[in-house]
């Protein structure tokens, strides 16, 4: 499996804004819909709160989905 980083500029990012900001899905629905399904990982465990904080480190995999998304500090204040 193939790992994407994921560049944040603040502390901490929510699993759905997440998911959303990636590209994953293209509406916060739907990135709602697959954590409410069970079908989000965050460091290999399944994840059912969409509004857990994803910090720099952490790993998050999507069921069907052939990368993992490594959340990044991006120090020069882009980004989300």
């Amino acid at each position: 499996m193939n790992r994407e980083a994921v560049e944040i500029t603040g502390e901490f990012i929510k699993l759905d804004s997440l998911i959303k900001f990636a590209g994953v899905t293209d509406t916060g629905g739907i990135a709602k819909e697959l954590v409410k399904l069970g079908k989000v990982k965050v460091n290999g465990e399944v994840c059912l709160m969409r509004g857990k904080k994803i910090r720099p480190g952490d790993v998050v995999s999507i069921e069907g989905l052939e990368e993992e998304l490594e959340v990044a500090s991006k120090p020069d204040g882009t980004g989300f």
